[in-house]
């Protein structure tokens, strides 16, 4: 269990170095440039993995409805929006974007789905987020100097 904690905890390093390197690169160029070397520099790198470990191409993949495929315009959007968003608001507002975003999104994904869960749990996660993202913006405007 602790290896797969440490894997977890490795890839949200490696997420947020991303992210950072996304933001940075969109500043001294733009967006949609950075959106491009991050997917161009990706592709390449699981290409190599895909051949080197096997099953680059998985059985069943061309009977997979067209909505699976979504997943790579979708984060090429994504990714885009994450460099021109962390060179706006910075790193750690945009992360805390996300991750509100992404937590909201889910409860609303189980809503919608009529996965069984407790209103008020979902809600009171809903409003902690929210105030968090508050409390941290407002923060932020004190320790400014005016």
């Amino acid at each position: 269990m602790t290896l797969f904690v440490l894997l977890a905890c490795l890839g949200g390093v490696l997420v947020g170095l991303s992210r950072q390197l996304n933001g940075r690169l969109s500043v001294s160029t733009t967006p949609l440039i950075a959106s491009f070397w991050n997917h161009a520099i990706g592709f390449a790198a699981l290409t190599c993995l895909g051949l080197f470990v096997g099953g680059l191409l998985p059985a069943g993949a061309a009977e997979a409805p067209w909505y699976a495929y979504l997943g790579g315009p979708l984060g090429v959007v994504f990714v885009a929006a994450g460099s021109w968003a962390i060179a706006r608001i910075g790193a750690v507002n945009s992360a805390l974007l996300i991750i509100g975003g992404q937590m909201v999104t889910g409860v609303a994904f189980d809503y919608i789905s009529a996965v069984p869960a407790s209103f008020w749990a979902n809600a009171c996660g809903i409003l902690l987020i929210v105030g968090g993202m508050m409390v941290s913006r407002g923060r932020r405007k004190v320790d400014r100097p005016q």
